[in-house]
């Protein structure tokens, strides 16, 4: 256990987290921080609202599937999708991984929503980031809110700050501020990384710099790396990069650059204290907060890029066709279908004969069968047909997009 007594005074001051905003940015920064912005504006603008919104619901399940990669929980996408479903696992271990990936989606779902419209407020206020919390943990089982460490075990408050002794624990080589000064270090985290005071560029580079130092505090007992994902997912909103939840940070930080290793690395790199007088004024290094801030721009960028690519237009009408011809049990004329609900949004169910230019009983058979492999599904069951995106169908239409499907 890790008491006041144990961590020097220096280490108890909110200053700790200083720098916590980069005052000069290098230009090759500036560069990278504008083409982001670039980038993220093109994600998804020829795409159909309600498509956009079919694939948006794809991304949370990547972005969780990624997410709980990061924490060591290799959670497959048809065991999300089941869990989404109310379908768990008899097992107890994947039960709760289940619960852990469907309070993922949930949780993001809400912050997507806020986010377009525009009700998100502030992602590094206390009471956005205790709700996040709260929200993930909501229906857990007490398995998933035991902790033990250093040979005892209790039980963790979703929503709930470190705030007793046996809660403080270090984190790899990285001791966190005491439990008795949580509070007053996200205050000052809060004051620093409010970004409705900031320009864009400046919101943006506020992102990878609130990412690292909210888990320097490492302020929740257990869930931290979840919650500052789900943080910079929001903060996106905020910086205007988020593309209508077209993209998310957690795959690149699961895979890097170069190597799955690298956000450990960067992470790590970043807890540096200050090295010498000509790195800045604050407590940690000011030269290893922009290395830091460049690779997890980098990263988005790669991103933002790679989800680009798949979402083209044209790059899913042939695959959508591709899929069609690969398969046994739809007939050539699906593939109309499909190609009108991308280009369209949704169709009406009478509008079948003439997408596909067969006779009305055969259009309706196309239709419904089309329906029935999940490719295409409605609100009502008369109601018009959009594009969805079943599991089954992922690794012809998104190749890449997890490791294996």
């Amino acid at each position: 256990m890790i008491n006041k007594s144990a961590n020097p005074p220096d280490l108890e001051t909110i200053a700790r987290i200083e720098p916590t905003l980069l005052d000069e940015v290098p230009g090759e920064l500036n560069d990278v921080v504008a083409e982001l912005a670039a980038a993220s504006s093109r994600l998804g603008s020829s795409l159909h609202a309600t498509t956009a919104a079919s694939l948006a619901d794809l991304v949370r399940i990547m972005n969780t599937y990624y997410s709980n990669l990061i924490e060591g929980h290799n959670t497959r996408p048809r065991d999300i999708v089941r869990a989404l479903a109310g379908n768990f696992a008899r097992d107890e271990t994947r039960r709760n991984l289940q619960r852990e990936a469907a309070a993922h989606v949930r949780v993001q779902q809400e912050i997507d929503r806020k986010g377009a419209a525009g009700e998100l407020g502030e992602p590094a206020a206390s009471d956005f980031l205790r709700g996040l919390h709260r929200e993930f943990y909501r229906d857990a089982p007490e398995a998933m809110l035991r902790v033990n460490s250093n040979h005892q075990s209790f039980l963790m408050r979703p929503g709930e700050w470190r705030s007793r002794p046996e809660e403080d624990n270090a984190v790899g080589r990285h001791v966190p501020p005491s439990s008795a000064r949580v509070g007053d270090f996200m205050a000052r985290f809060a004051e620093r990384y409010t970004l409705g005071k900031m320009r864009q560029g400046t919101r943006i580079l506020a992102i990878p710099a609130g990412h690292h130092r909210f888990n320097y505090i490492h302020p929740f007992p257990d869930g931290n790396g979840r919650v500052s994902r789900l943080m910079s997912h929001a903060m996106g909103y905020s910086a205007g990069i988020e593309a209508h939840g077209l993209w998310s940070i957690s795959r690149g930080l699961a895979r890097g650059l170069k190597s799955r290793t690298e956000y450990k690395a960067m992470m790590d790199r970043a807890d540096a204290p200050r090295e010498g007088h000509l790195d800045g004024r604050g407590n940690l290094s000011r030269r290893a907060l922009i290395e830091f801030t460049q690779w997890f721009l980098e990263v988005a960028l790669d991103q933002v890029k790679f989800m680009a690519g798949l979402f083209e237009i044209p790059t899913l009408a042939r695959r959508l066709k591709s899929l069609i011809e690969r398969s046994e049990s739809l007939k050539p004329e699906s593939a109309a279908l499909l190609e009108a609900a991308l280009m369209r949004g949704e169709i009406e169910r009478g509008a079948a004969p003439g997408v596909t230019g067969l006779p009305e009983r055969t259009a309706r058979r196309v239709l419904n069968d089309t329906v029935e492999a999940g490719l295409l599904a409605s609100a009502t069951p008369k109601g018009p047909v959009s594009l969805r995106f079943p599991e089954a169908a992922l690794e012809t239409l998104f190749p890449r997009l997890f490791p294996q499907t």
